[in-house]
Formats: structure tokens, sequence, C-alpha cells
């Protein structure tokens, strides 16, 4: 599909008025909250050690905050699927600034075949009439800044997704050594010395803790939660 060319440059401008500043940025970060149900992380480390104190010693807060994930991760699971994304260049920029800033590494995820050579070509095509424009009113102003954030963050999130991915396949190799070793400690010094202890490998444990607590798999999801913080130690020493 060859990239829309653009006669009038005003189509591209929404009457949203309300639409906030695509001003989004993508963070890879490690936490033990990794949907991020719970908003920003508390702030000072007394209220962190607190709170971390409290789920591991009260079986009804953990158990609370463990349903609130899962409920949490339907909810969101729900909305993905209801969302309907466009199959042109400039419907899929429309769909990207109308995207919840903390959707957005999902969408990218997800539209990672279509964020292509044709994609951003259009998306400069559109930055270039913008800039170079003889006069422009408030919203072509804004709408520059917006496609101009826009870009930034599709080629970060783009370069940082493609660079998981082809982690995550050696992170799938880590994890089945782990699990299948019958001294983990040794194997995961073994791992840090080969440098083999990374953010994907954390994912994938993430992944499968939820979904053994989805089936109610306690026991597993409670030995993955062991190797995990053993592997985040080790990262981090």
């Amino acid at each position: 599909m060859a990239a829309l060319s653009i006669t009038n440059s005003s189509m591209f401008f929404s009457t949203r008025s309300r639409r906030s500043t695509f001003r989004p940025k993508i963070i890879c970060s490690v936490a033990w909250d990794p949907e991020g149900i719970l908003g920003p992380p508390q702030t000072g480390h007394i209220a962190r050690t607190e709170f971390k104190r409290r789920l591991e010693k009260d079986a009804d807060a953990r158990e609370a905050f463990q349903r609130q994930v899962l409920e949490e991760q339907e909810r969101r699971r729900a909305a993905r699927e209801a969302r309907v994304v466009p199959d042109t260049p400039e419907g899929i920029i429309e769909y990207l600034l109308d995207t919840e800033a903390r959707e957005l590494e999902f969408e990218i995820a997800r539209l990672r075949p279509r964020l292509n050579k044709e994609f951003f070509s259009h998306l400069k095509f559109e930055l270039g009439q913008l800039r170079f424009a003889v006069s422009r009113s408030k919203d072509m102003e804004d709408r520059l800044i917006e496609l101009e954030a826009m870009e930034k963050v599709l080629m970060e999130g783009t370069e940082a997704y493609d660079k998981l991915q082809s982690e995550l396949i050696t992170a799938k190799e880590s994890l089945a050594k782990i699990l299948t070793s019958k001294d983990v400690k040794a194997t995961l010094l073994e791992m840090v010395e080969h440098n083999e202890l990374n953010r994907s490998l954390l994912t994938l444990l993430d992944e499968n803790i939820a979904n053994a607590h989805m089936v109610d798999q306690k026991q597993a999801a409670a030995f993955m939660e062991k190797v995990r913080s053993a592997v985040l130690k080790y990262m981090t020493v």
C-alpha cells in the first residue's frame, strides 16, 4: 500500500480539542507491579518497605493484591480486545494519538508489523508538510508537536521491542535451565558469569507467575517468585 498523498494538510487535524498533547515516554523498568495497576510507586524507602512487609506477612492483603492484579489484567485485556485497529498509516496515527500512555507499549508490540517503512514514511511526510507550511494555525502547531513526540516514542519503542524479542528467545532457554536445575543458586551464579540474567528473563518470569496465579497453581507461582527475587538480586549485585 502506497502512502497517501496529502493535498490539504488541514484534513488531518482533529476537532478533538480536549485531547492532551502526545508526550508519553517509553520506559523499560523492572518492578514487582508489572501491570502498574497501583499507579505511581510509593516514594521513600520506608513506604516501599512497609508495603512489601505487609504483603509478605498478611495473607489477606497478599490475596487481595493478587486478586486486584488479576482483575485489572482482565479489564485491560477486555478493553484491548474491544479496540479496533485501523488498516491505513493515517488511521494508525490517529489511533495511537488517542491511546493512553500506559497502553502504548502494548500497542507498539501489537502493531509492530504495521509500524514499518511505509508507516514511518507517511509520518515523516505529514511532519514535513507541517514544518514547511507557509503559515501555521494553532491547531497545526499542536499537531506538529504531537507528531514529533509520537515519532520519537515510536522509534524508541520499536527499537526496544525488537531488542526485547531477540532477548526473549535466549530468556526462554535460560528460564528452562533455571527451572530444571538441581542447584538454582549455582546455576544463577554461572549465568551471571555469562551475562545471561536480564530484563527479558524477569519479564518471562512475570508472565509465568501471572499465569500460574490465574490457574491457581500457588506452589508453582511461589517457587517462580523466589526465583525472580534471586534473579533480581544477582542482577543488581
